[in-house]
């Protein structure tokens, strides 16, 4: 059985490139962290049922007191955890603004790290995100 989908969030400077990650205090997933039991598929892993990502990006967008449409799907990347509840997928997005919403994080809690500043996180959220960062950089 899935479940609710959770997001990592993402801020890629148009300019320099420089890639940065919405980091809530409960970690890099938004917005509930995972069991500490939860582990990473392999990266070819992949149910038959997919999510639709339109509910969750405008949920992160009201979370954050963002607009609409300053959330955007990264369609191509889609990872899943396993849960003792079920697997969960996670999405990446982005957001479409210029520079970091860092009055949106800082409303929640949130900061943005680059992916060097991940040494705090689990194991999990640091896999995570090299997935996704990875993914970012192509």
């Amino acid at each position: 059985m899935n479940q609710h989908p959770r997001l990592i969030l993402l801020h890629k400077q148009s300019t320099s490139g420089r890639v940065r990650f919405l980091c809530l205090p409960s970690g890099i997933v938004a917005f509930a962290p995972f069991p500490e039991q939860a582990a990473l598929h392999d990266a070819d892993y992949s149910p038959t049922v997919l999510n639709h990502p339109t509910a969750i990006i405008r949920q992160a967008e009201l979370q954050l007191g963002l607009p609409e449409g300053a959330v955007d799907v990264e369609a191509e990347f889609q990872a899943w955890v396993d849960t003792p509840a079920g697997d969960v997928p996670v999405l990446l997005a982005y957001f479409t603004t210029i520079d970091p919403p860092f009055e949106a994080a800082e409303r929640i809690g949130g900061r943005f790290i680059a992916i060097t500043e991940s040494r705090a996180l689990s194991e999990l959220e640091r896999a995570l995100l090299r997935r996704a960062y990875e993914h970012v950089l192509g």
